[in-house]
């Protein structure tokens, strides 16, 4: 069966909505931003957003969960390729860095997010979990883990990189943490695990 044209213009309208609270919320907050807000973004009005989205927990879900998927498949892509706990750490930065300002977001508001966009971000931080484990695990004779279990070796890496995501305005005022300090981190959380 084929598509109409009224049926790729809503889909195309969803679509853009999707990418619009996206840009609302990397810039103003998931929680911050009203559905008006994003409605004047899109240049729709307030009725078509509800059209698509009954609710705005419906929206943050939809955004969360698509944006989500694709820091997830992208952190999967350049994980699979890593022989070592540096490039490892490099390609994580490498994933979200083109998602930092929405990625930063959900560090700072996950706790508030309806239930499906909290395991959206879980997915996220599963999918870093699993290259993390493996490579500790591959690296074991070459990396001095001083009895900390991977579980915290991973809890630790993932507090650093949010810390510093959390406190952008103090560690990169012009906004972009990963350029500015992410070899920093790396080369800090290396020489954690080296002595």
């Amino acid at each position: 069966m084929t598509e109409s044209k009224r049926q790729r213009q809503k889909a195309q309208t969803k679509e853009h909505l999707i990418e619009t609270a996206y840009a609302v919320f990397s810039s103003r907050g998931i929680m911050a931003a009203r559905m008006a807000d994003i409605a004047a973004a899109a240049g729709v009005s307030h009725g078509t957003v509800f059209l698509h989205f009954n609710t705005q927990e419906a929206l943050i879900e939809e955004v969360v969960a698509h944006y989500g998927a694709l820091i997830a498949l992208e952190t999967h892509a350049l994980a699979e390729r890593c022989g070592s706990m540096e490039e490892l750490l490099r390609a994580h930065l490498g994933a979200i860095s083109a998602y930092e300002p929405f990625y930063t977001r959900l560090v700072l508001e996950n706790r508030m997010l309806p239930t499906a966009a909290r395991d959206s971000w879980i997915d996220i931080q599963s999918a870093v979990s699993l290259h993390f484990n493996r490579v500790a695990e591959r690296e074991s004779s070459r990396i001095e883990k001083r009895g900390i279990p991977d579980a915290m070796l991973f809890n630790m890496w993932m507090g650093l990189v949010h810390y510093y995501l959390a406190n952008g305005g103090l560690f990169a005022p012009e906004g972009n943490v990963i350029r500015r300090h992410g070899t920093t981190l790396v080369g800090s959380f290396l020489k954690l695990l080296n002595g």
